[in-house]
């Protein structure tokens, strides 16, 4: 970081050098000129990428040490093409979303402007914009829990200065803070106004205002808090709005969070939206927001398939041992690791940290494969049920836990049985449930788009069609019938 400053409250910020860019739209912007230039996707890697310490002849230290060096495999971060999606999703948000936020442009000066004056005035219309036309968009990153979305991101933001200061550009005048990025969780309970709280406490935290006190009381509603969270975001140069965690938005209070977001995306402010493929459902409720918060980057993170992707991911952990004895990587340990971890990366780095500990602890002083199956067992014992939905391949199985559901990053659905079906051998003891999903699935063909009331089951029916749901699944969600599988297992015992 360059030229560092620090704020008033102790944050540390950079102060602004403007940068010449080969795209004309960006150099008439101080709020893009500050930013570090674009890379490829070399330069990208290498700037993603951390190593651990280590050094071969630590391995000769005693045992009780090398224990604890082991777990610097877990400061290890190995760029994949996923990360390089991700990188190139973010920078493209931020600097979109500047395009229409020039500063030194009359029109974007006026909107604020006349925006100020209506929320004093208290006659903000939440769908007036002027003469205002946003460039905003929001992304949307959708993954399995464990595949280090968060990490993910936070190691792209880690290279982008959060606060930058400004104070004369071209020759002019320009005093101004600029937030490019803040990073909020979505509430638990899926509350509207935590999630503006929040907003208003960490800007207070990061750059020393006093915005929660000055707009926020005990009786203000979410209505009079929007079009605060929308001035103050322009006033600090936001650029972008990342809300990890998506899947904690419920049901209810779901359809007011949603709103909120198409609100910000309208005002100009850009979003990121981060969560398991438990929040999916969110997307698929009316075209205006499926629109909007997919629309500019879609990126889907399933668990990884055994081959190049999870092979390299693992050649790159496997130089690391502590172990006296070196094992080289070979294509048996690669499968068994697999087996174990079903490409969720998150425990294919514990699969191998804890084996090396074991390993170290017993004196075998080398990883085996017995040595990891003794692991997987002590250690993942509350993840086997859902391990074992994932190995074998049973979308009903699956169903049970959202965070594993796997997307198909093609057309963003969530696989149906039919198409798990079509990738998988035929398994003789899922015969019988197949033949229930078939008959039930059936009807789905012949469903007519009518309107029926809620009470209706036709109208559940109709409804599940629409977000690529199977009438099993809208059922059982339902309480109208049982889950089959347990039929299955207590007649194969």
């Amino acid at each position: 970081m360059s030229n560092p400053i620090f704020l008033p409250n102790g944050m540390e910020a950079i102060k602004a050098e403007y940068k010449k860019f080969p795209l004309q739209e960006f150099n008439q912007n101080p709020l893009i000129q500050a930013l570090p230039p674009l890379l490829d996707k070399a330069a990208i890697i290498r700037k993603l990428m951390v190593r651990p310490i280590y050094k071969d002849e630590e391995k000769y230290v005693d045992s009780a040490y090398r224990i604890y060096m082991v777990n610097r495999l877990f400061q290890l971060f190995t760029p994949l093409p996923v990360h390089v999606e991700v990188w190139n999703m973010i920078h493209s948000l931020i600097m979109q979303g500047y395009l229409a936020r020039n500063p030194f442009d009359k029109h974007y000066k006026q909107y604020i402007n006349e925006s100020g004056k209506e929320i004093i005035n208290r006659s903000f219309d939440i769908n007036s914009r002027q003469n205002f036309r946003t460039t905003a968009g929001c992304g949307t990153f959708i993954g399995y829990s464990g595949m280090g979305k968060t990490t993910t991101i936070n190691r792209v933001l880690s290279n982008i200065p959060q606060v930058i200061v400004h104070n004369q550009y071209r020759g002019i005048h320009y005093n101004q803070i600029q937030l490019v990025w803040l990073k909020l969780e979505a509430p638990s309970n899926s509350s509207l106004k935590a999630l503006c709280l929040q907003f208003f406490m960490k800007i207070d935290e990061l750059l020393g205002t006093n915005n929660y006190k000055k707009y926020v009381s005990r009786n203000m509603s979410v209505d009079h808090m929007l079009p605060l969270i929308s001035q103050v975001s322009h006033n600090i140069g936001l650029g972008l709005l990342i809300i990890d965690e998506t899947q904690n938005i419920k049901k209810r209070g779901a359809d007011q969070i949603m709103n909120f977001f198409v609100y910000l995306i309208n005002s100009g402010i850009n979003l990121c939206l981060i969560g398991t493929p438990g929040a999916y459902d969110l997307f698929g409720k009316e075209l205006r927001m499926t629109r909007r918060l997919t629309g500019n980057a879609e990126i889907i993170y399933n668990n990884m398939k055994y081959g190049n992707e999870f092979t390299y991911l693992l050649e790159s952990i496997w130089k690391y041992q502590w172990t006296q004895n070196f094992i080289p990587f070979n294509e048996e340990l690669g499968k068994a690791i697999y087996e174990e971890t079903q490409g969720i990366s998150d425990l294919v780095v514990k699969l191998f940290v804890y084996s090396q500990q074991l390993a170290i602890e017993n004196g075998e002083e080398e990883v085996s494969i017995n040595i990891i199956k003794k692991v997987a067992k002590d250690k993942f014992k509350l993840l086997q049920p859902m391990l074992e939905a994932i190995r074998s391949g049973n979308p009903h199985k699956i169903a049970k836990y959202e965070d594993i559901r796997r997307i198909n990053s093609e057309n963003f659905v969530v696989s149906n049985s039919r198409e798990t079906r079509k990738q998988e051998p035929v398994n003789p003891k899922r015969v019988k449930e197949v033949e229930i999903v078939d008959k039930i699935e059936e009807p789905r063909k012949k469903l007519k788009q009518k309107e029926y009331k809620e009470d209706d089951l036709r109208y559940l029916l109709q409804r599940g069609v629409q977000i690529e749901k199977t009438p099993y699944q809208v059922l059982l969600e339902n309480e109208y019938i049982e889950d089959t599988t347990n039929w299955i297992e207590v007649n194969d015992l």
